[in-house]
């Protein structure tokens, strides 16, 4: 049987918690700040958990975690 591939670029975009879950960024911070609150661009900040309804359709793109 041939290896199963993962998607790269689902790869480079989520990574998995120590206890399993799985992390991922926030999206609208890259161009056009100006226009946003700093509410908006405080908050998204760092990194966050994948939600329960997206983790199955994730998870089919990363076999191996």
């Amino acid at each position: 049987m041939p290896k199963m591939k993962t998607r790269r670029a689902v790869a480079k975009r989520f990574s998995v918690t120590g206890t399993g879950k799985l992390k991922r960024n926030y999206a609208n911070k890259r161009h056009c700040l100006f226009a946003k609150s700093q509410k908006m661009k405080r908050n998204a900040r760092g990194t966050t958990l994948v939600s329960e309804a997206d983790v199955k359709i994730v998870k089919q793109f990363l076999p191996y975690i």
